[in-house]
């Protein structure tokens, strides 16, 4: 595959490419990339956030004379659902986005994002309402990038550094989280959370995402939209129509990058504290330590990541970040294997989240694989389909395989990180987004 400057309505000035390339990041794209990291915050704060209260919200939420499995399984099936219905809001939204602007659609993500956040912390639970109260929460689950917004501000040579230090900045919402619903816990006893604590963490977060929504009426449209509106090059018709006839190889690759994603975040950051405590014995208290530690080190990763691939190009950031990471992880594994003391294992759990934040590589490649005229429909639809899949059945599979062998985890991330390699292998060229 090899990346361009692919246009869908004639060339392009090249007084216009020119100056996208040499420019430098003013104060403007500064301000841009805090705001977009916001949002980007905000929707993983929202996933840590359900994760973290799945239990309590299960006995709010459901009849209390049913088998705790039951709940649970519910619960974590509300929870998926959000996640199966995701490719439609994204590419209804990416649809509009590159029809008629990425600010208008940039904005209403947070907006519906946030809103159902806010309404969930202040739904009634069953006892109040009865049978009614989980549909509601199933509702709140069901209402439904950022990438392309900043990509499209920034100068085209700090486009890996702009997404990079995006994609931090979301991964920095699973800290956030993480610290409030530990906040949460510390501050209030059992009884507290369940009666009225719990609805704190989410009402934050809706607020907080109204505040970041209102924050962006002072973006301006990408100068790259502005640039295919002059020149009427912008799609015609459904863009995904075009995504999916004409550019099936970009589709596939930010496919599998996304699915690198989502499993390195889940399973080492997400899953590894539960893990710790189920498989090796670790006190929950070291374990959440630990994912915390690794979760800064993830976000100084990925902003890291974002700036060497500017500079070395994302593929050679990505095949070697990825051999890194696997090692790393598989230290880890084996320390904590044989019971290692708390020192080692979590300088090795830090190094393992810094090198997740080889994904800090992988928007660049997926925001220069799509032509500009379909690139908000080509990257929502690539990553939120495989987001939902992979998203959604990764803690399945490890959970599946665990009880056949504890190596399942690090099989599965060398197994994930070996293909996204060989498929970054066919790119051919330094990405240049003009």
């Amino acid at each position: 595959m090899t990346f361009s400057a692919g246009t869908s309505g004639g060339a392009r000035s090249s007084a216009v490419i020119q100056h996208r390339i040499n420019r430098n990041l003013g104060r403007r794209d500064y301000f841009t990339l805090a705001l977009a990291a916001l949002g980007g915050a905000l929707e993983f704060y929202d996933f840590v956030i359900f994760v973290f209260f799945i239990s309590v919200l299960g006995k709010l939420f459901f009849p209390p004379g049913i088998p705790e499995w039951i709940r649970q399984a519910q619960t974590f099936g509300i929870f998926a659902a959000g996640y199966l219905i995701r490719p439609i809001g994204g590419i209804v939204l990416a649809h509009f986005g590159d029809l008629f602007g990425r600010k208008k659609m940039f904005a209403l993500s947070v907006l519906l994002m946030s809103v159902p956040t806010l309404a969930l912390g202040l739904l009634p639970t069953y006892q109040t309402i009865g049978v009614f109260a989980p549909l509601l929460l199933l509702l709140m689950r069901l209402l439904p990038g950022a990438w392309v917004f900043v990509s499209e501000h920034v100068p085209a040579r700090r486009v890996g550094l702009a997404c990079g230090t995006l994609t931090g900045g979301l991964t920095a919402g699973i800290l956030l989280g993480s610290l409030v619903a530990t906040w949460i816990n510390t501050m209030f006893d059992t009884t507290q959370v369940l009666t009225f604590a719990w609805r704190l963490p989410f009402i934050v977060g809706g607020l907080f995402g109204i505040v970041a929504m209102y924050l962006r009426r002072w973006l301006e449209e990408t100068p790259v939209f502005n640039e295919l509106k002059g020149r009427k090059a912008l799609a015609s018709g459904a863009p995904i129509k075009s995504v999916l006839r004409e550019h099936r190889g970009a589709v596939a690759l930010s496919m599998v990058l996304t699915w690198m994603l989502s499993a390195t975040i889940i399973v080492i950051i997400l899953m590894m504290p539960t893990l710790m405590q189920k498989v090796f014995g670790i006190a929950p208290r070291l374990a959440l330590l630990g994912s915390s530690v690794a979760t800064v080190c993830l976000t100084i990763g990925c902003a890291l990541a974002g700036i060497l691939s500017d500079r070395y190009g994302p593929r050679t950031v990505i095949q070697l970040g990825a051999t890194i990471l696997c090692v790393s992880y598989i230290a880890l594994y084996h320390q904590l294997m044989i019971g290692a003391s708390v020192a080692t294992w979590l300088s090795l759990y830090a190094l393992s989240g810094f090198m997740v934040g080889t994904i800090g590589a992988i928007p660049l490649l997926m925001v220069t694989a799509f032509p500009a005229a379909v690139r908000f429909s080509g990257i929502s639809f690539s990553y939120n389909v495989a987001y939902a899949a992979f998203g959604g059945l990764t803690p399945i599979l490890i959970s599946l395989a665990i009880p056949i062998t504890p190596y399942a985890p690090i099989v599965y991330v060398i197994g994930v990180c070996a293909i996204a390699a060989v498929a970054v292998s066919f790119v051919r060229g330094k990405p240049v987004l003009t």
